[in-house]
Protein backbone atom coordinates (compact mmCIF):
# COMPACT_ATOMS: atom_id res chain seq x y z
CA UNK A 1 0.00 0.00 0.00
CA UNK A 2 3.00 2.51 0.83
CA UNK A 3 4.40 1.23 -2.49
CA UNK A 4 1.48 2.20 -4.55
CA UNK A 5 1.03 5.80 -2.73
CA UNK A 6 4.61 6.73 -3.12
CA UNK A 7 4.17 5.26 -7.05
CA UNK A 8 0.87 8.00 -7.16
CA UNK A 9 2.93 10.64 -5.79
CA UNK A 10 6.09 10.39 -7.98
CA UNK A 11 3.72 9.98 -10.54
CA UNK A 12 1.73 13.42 -9.87
CA UNK A 13 5.38 15.10 -9.56
CA UNK A 14 6.71 13.77 -13.02
CA UNK A 15 2.88 15.15 -14.67
CA UNK A 16 3.68 18.30 -13.08
CA UNK A 17 7.25 18.85 -14.04
CA UNK A 18 6.28 17.95 -17.65
CA UNK A 19 3.79 20.45 -17.73
CA UNK A 20 5.65 23.13 -16.69
CA UNK A 21 8.76 22.38 -18.57
CA UNK A 22 5.94 22.32 -21.90
CA UNK A 23 4.73 25.68 -20.56
CA UNK A 24 8.44 27.13 -20.73
CA UNK A 25 8.99 25.56 -23.92
CA UNK A 26 5.20 27.22 -25.50
CA UNK A 27 6.86 30.28 -23.91
CA UNK A 28 10.31 30.06 -25.56
CA UNK A 29 8.27 29.40 -28.55
CA UNK A 30 6.77 32.23 -28.03
CA UNK A 31 9.96 34.70 -28.00
CA UNK A 32 11.87 33.18 -30.72
CA UNK A 33 9.40 33.05 -33.75
CA UNK A 34 9.91 35.96 -35.80
CA UNK A 35 8.18 39.35 -35.54
CA UNK A 36 5.23 40.29 -38.07
CA UNK A 37 6.02 43.26 -40.59
CA UNK A 38 4.19 46.49 -38.64
CA UNK A 39 3.65 49.31 -41.31
CA UNK A 40 4.91 52.61 -39.47
CA UNK A 41 4.90 54.60 -42.83
CA UNK A 42 3.23 54.45 -46.41
CA UNK A 43 5.49 54.25 -49.33
CA UNK A 44 4.26 57.78 -50.53
CA UNK A 45 6.07 58.89 -47.44
CA UNK A 46 9.35 56.66 -47.77
CA UNK A 47 9.42 57.88 -51.04
CA UNK A 48 9.18 61.48 -50.54
CA UNK A 49 11.80 61.35 -47.73
CA UNK A 50 13.84 59.33 -50.63
CA UNK A 51 13.45 62.04 -53.38
CA UNK A 52 14.23 64.79 -50.35
CA UNK A 53 17.72 62.83 -48.57
CA UNK A 54 18.47 62.48 -52.56
CA UNK A 55 18.27 66.57 -53.41
CA UNK A 56 20.02 66.82 -49.59
CA UNK A 57 23.23 64.63 -50.56
CA UNK A 58 23.70 66.09 -53.65
CA UNK A 59 23.83 69.55 -52.19
CA UNK A 60 27.37 71.21 -52.18
CA UNK A 61 28.73 73.78 -52.03
CA UNK A 62 32.06 73.95 -54.04
CA UNK A 63 34.61 76.41 -54.52
CA UNK A 64 36.15 77.79 -57.86
CA UNK A 65 39.78 77.59 -56.39
CA UNK A 66 40.43 75.24 -53.59
CA UNK A 67 40.88 76.32 -50.19
CA UNK A 68 43.70 74.60 -47.96
CA UNK A 69 43.08 73.20 -44.77
CA UNK A 70 45.69 71.88 -42.70
CA UNK A 71 47.51 71.00 -45.88
CA UNK A 72 44.51 69.72 -47.74
CA UNK A 73 42.45 71.42 -50.30
CA UNK A 74 38.96 71.75 -50.07
CA UNK A 75 37.25 71.79 -53.24
CA UNK A 76 33.99 72.20 -51.59
CA UNK A 77 31.33 71.48 -48.80
CA UNK A 78 28.94 69.20 -48.48
CA UNK A 79 25.96 71.13 -46.72
CA UNK A 80 23.31 69.18 -48.30
CA UNK A 81 24.66 66.10 -46.25
CA UNK A 82 24.89 67.89 -43.19
CA UNK A 83 21.17 69.22 -43.02
CA UNK A 84 20.33 65.68 -44.07
CA UNK A 85 21.91 64.38 -41.01
CA UNK A 86 20.82 66.84 -38.54
CA UNK A 87 17.19 66.10 -40.41
CA UNK A 88 17.49 62.06 -40.13
CA UNK A 89 18.87 62.35 -36.61
CA UNK A 90 15.78 64.31 -35.68
CA UNK A 91 12.76 62.93 -37.40
CA UNK A 92 13.82 59.27 -37.61
CA UNK A 93 13.08 57.24 -34.47
CA UNK A 94 14.09 53.75 -35.41
CA UNK A 95 17.53 53.14 -35.52
CA UNK A 96 17.66 51.10 -38.76
CA UNK A 97 15.45 53.64 -40.91
CA UNK A 98 18.17 56.08 -39.64
CA UNK A 99 21.14 53.53 -40.89
CA UNK A 100 19.00 53.41 -44.52
CA UNK A 101 19.06 57.48 -44.28
CA UNK A 102 22.73 57.55 -43.74
CA UNK A 103 23.78 55.44 -45.91
CA UNK A 104 21.89 56.73 -48.94
CA UNK A 105 23.24 60.60 -47.80
CA UNK A 106 26.79 59.07 -47.63
CA UNK A 107 26.46 57.16 -50.81
CA UNK A 108 24.69 60.08 -53.06
CA UNK A 109 27.16 62.74 -51.43
CA UNK A 110 30.17 60.46 -52.98
CA UNK A 111 28.54 60.24 -56.09
CA UNK A 112 28.03 63.72 -56.33
CA UNK A 113 31.57 65.03 -55.16
CA UNK A 114 32.54 64.03 -58.83
CA UNK A 115 29.55 65.07 -60.96
CA UNK A 116 29.28 69.04 -61.54
CA UNK A 117 26.01 69.79 -58.94
CA UNK A 118 25.86 72.02 -56.60
CA UNK A 119 26.43 75.88 -55.91
CA UNK A 120 29.84 77.14 -57.16
CA UNK A 121 31.22 80.21 -55.57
Amino acid sequence: MCLWLLLCILGQMVKTKQKRSTSSKTRAASVSRPMQERMFETDGTYFLKLVVFVLLGTLWLKFQQPISWLGIPLRGLPVGFLLGLILVSRFEKYQSDRKIWYAILVVVTIICYFVPAGVVI
